[in-house]
């Protein structure tokens, strides 16, 4: 079992900054994926970012390109979203995934490991 927790949240001015953390504990696998997914209200879960572990190869949502960083700290088993130039409309509960495979995807229904998630609110 791999249990993700997020942390790091919170209110911000847009065009501000935050930076998500996630941290994975449990079992580990050859090959995996870490992603970042997010949820407005009304809306549906939206794939936002994704790392793979082992490469460090990164994929986002084109409405994020440019603005979010996703990363990793192999040592601490921890995975990064810098979130800068933030807007309204990135407002929503973000939420931590785990993909065990080889295979990259945006998904969610592909990620088998979830946190509880973490809410960003970015005020006009």
């Amino acid at each position: 079992q791999v249990q993700p927790v997020e942390s790091g949240g919170g209110l911000v001015q847009a065009g501000g900054s935050l930076r998500l953390s996630c941290a994975a504990s449990g079992r580990t696998f050859s090959s995996y994926y870490m992603g970042w997914f997010r949820q407005a209200p009304g809306k549906e879960r939206e794939f936002v970012a994704a790392i793979r572990w082992s490469t460090g190869s990164t994929y986002y949502a084109d409405s994020v390109k440019g603005r979010f960083t996703i990363s990793r700290d192999n040592a601490k088993n921890t995975v990064y979203l810098q979130m800068n130039s933030l807007k309204p409309e990135d407002t929503a509960v973000y939420y931590c995934a785990v993909r065990p495979g080889v295979v990259p995807s945006t998904g969610g229904t592909e990620y088998r490991y979830w946190g509880q998630g973490t809410q960003v609110t970015v005020s006009s």
